[in-house]
């Protein structure tokens, strides 16, 4: 989308391509692209943006300049990966001027992908015309590069990708398999074209929604390692087990079979992510037994509680894609959300103090969760993983929930899908053993005047049929470190009440939260 900084093209609409390119300042004709590049801020963006809109309105003979696209891309991609470690920090809901700045960033990937394709597709004045056939190895790797780094940012920052990427990304990939070239690695590449494909596939197979930017981010930086691991060139889905389709006339992402299987008659790609989620679970196992990361070839970041989340959560969407388990229906009724663990702790405790709401839409709800669209009133930093609790029109108890998949198209519109994790919680604080008792290996004395500098605040959800059998725990990630075992609950209630916790058992973890199923317990 053209901005005040970044025209669309030069001034002067009326003549030729030509004879405008001859009165443009210097800076701005493509054959300077060998110039120095300006450094990698806005400047270098706008740059590039400028560039690429010019060289499109030019006459195809600069179009077809290989050394003017060989430099506005190394120019485009080196600006743009400069740009990806920030847009996986930014948090729901992204402001205006950055959304304008991914907006510019996917539009500048998408059109020197169009341009790559086909020249005269890419022009501002033509019609939509299919690829040529005799693109070069390198060409198409690279249009499959930018292409993914487009989708790669729609996860990064919770957006809905460009309509008709995921259709251009399987049609270019298709180009490949016609060639037969699929598993080369061009001169300049830096994988397979078979790899760069199904590593954007595989990120679509994970769900990203349902990760932070930082995890997506790690995601990344894991399929860069090991998306070779896919098996591909599968006839049907009972060849081999834990199956996904592509359908290449479709703007979608994969599908497993467990879920939707393709309609008759439907051409489609099959793949397996069986040997990958094999890896996955092995990986885990070795980080969990205290493995470093580099020397199973992880980045660093595996190995924090975020990390090891991804990491369990990915064996389930690429080796256990099951079937939705409760029916949704439609809903157009209101409610208000209370989001972050400071919040609901003053929401849950025995004083139960007025806090912060703000007003959302409920859309479809299930038995164990709903899907929800901001209305009004302030939404501080939404990320995927956190805590909220949710109060519906029809009912005054708040529902503890965890912010399972985020969406937003712009700054005034987000969505929440939200999974139920009780229907009511009590603010609480753990107890935690002193060095001295752990090496003594002595109980903790369960007195409410426990030492206040080892107490750690907590939220306590009661056993609820349906979602959990047992009792649970809400604490902030690392809170337990190195404690499972002899913990006293202090809890807000009526009466304030005294518990010793023998054991409890972590069954979920991420950046945020972590919540621990309380194995034993007794007043």
């Amino acid at each position: 989308m053209p901005t005040p900084d970044t025209p669309d093209s030069p001034a002067n609409p009326g003549n030729t391509a030509d004879s405008e390119s001859a009165r443009l300042p210097p800076a701005e004709l493509p054959e300077d692209a060998d110039k120095p590049a300006p450094p990698l801020g806005a400047q270098g963006l706008d740059s590039a943006l400028k560039r690429l809109r010019l060289l499109k309105n030019l006459s195809i003979r600069h179009v077809q300049d290989s050394a003017i696209l060989d430099n506005l891309y190394m120019r485009s991609i080196e600006t743009v990966e400069a740009r990806l470690l920030s847009f996986s920090r930014m948090s729901l809901p992204i402001p205006q001027k950055p959304r304008q700045l991914i907006r510019n960033v996917q539009d500048l990937l998408e059109t020197l992908a169009k341009l790559l394709l086909n020249p005269l597709a890419a022009k501002d004045d033509a019609p939509p015309a299919a690829a040529t056939d005799n693109i070069s190895p390198l060409a198409l790797w690279r249009v499959l590069h930018l292409l993914s780094r487009h989708l790669f940012i729609s996860s990064l920052t919770a957006s809905p990708p460009g309509k008709g990427i995921w259709k251009q990304l399987h049609q270019t990939y298709g180009l490949a398999r016609q060639q037969g070239i699929t598993y080369n690695v061009p001169e300049k590449a830096t994988r397979s074209l078979r790899d760069e494909y199904y590593a954007a596939i595989l990120l679509g197979c994970a769900q990203p929604t349902s990760f932070s930017g930082r995890d997506v981010f790690f995601l990344d930086r894991y399929l860069e390692r090991f998306c070779e691991q896919v098996e591909t060139n599968i006839a049907s889905p009972e060849e081999i087990p834990v199956t996904f389709w592509i359908n290449p006339e479709s703007d979608a992402p994969a599908t497993p079979y467990s879920r939707k299987p393709p309609a008759p008659g439907t051409l489609v790609l099959n793949f397996s992510c069986r040997r990958l989620a094999s890896l996955l679970e092995s990986q885990l196992n070795a980080l969990e037994t205290g493995t470093p990361p580099k020397w199973i070839n992880l980045p660093s970041f595996a190995a924090t509680a975020s990390g090891l989340g991804v990491l369990n959560r990915l064996i389930h969407r690429w080796g256990k894609p099951g079937v939705r388990r409760l029916p949704r229906r439609s809903q157009n009724y209101r409610g208000e959300l209370c989001l972050g663990f400071d919040k609901l702790r003053r929401l849950y405790g025995k004083a139960q103090e007025a806090v912060e709401t703000s007003a959302w839409m409920i859309t479809n709800e299930s038995p164990d969760g709903y899907a929800v669209m901001h209305l009004s009133g302030k939404t501080q930093a939404i990320t995927v993983g956190d805590i909220a609790a949710l109060r519906t029109e029809h009912g005054d108890a708040w529902q503890l929930c965890i912010i399972r998949w985020a969406l937003s198209e712009n700054q005034e519109h987000i969505e929440l899908g939200l999974q139920i994790l009780a229907s009511r919680a009590y603010a609480a604080e753990i107890a935690l053993p002193t060095q001295a008792d752990a090496d003594a290996e002595a109980e903790v004395d369960a007195n409410a005047n426990a030492d206040a500098s080892h107490r750690r605040p907590t939220l306590l959800l009661p056993a609820t049929p349906m979602l959990r059998k047992n009792e649970a725990l809400v604490v902030r990630t690392g809170t337990l470190a190195g404690h499972s075992k002899n913990l006293v609950l202090v809890i807000e209630r009526d009466n304030v009440e005294i518990r010793e916790i023998s054991g409890v058992q972590c069954d979920e973890r991420n950046g945020l939260i972590e919540l621990y199923e309380v194995t034993t317990a007794w007043n």
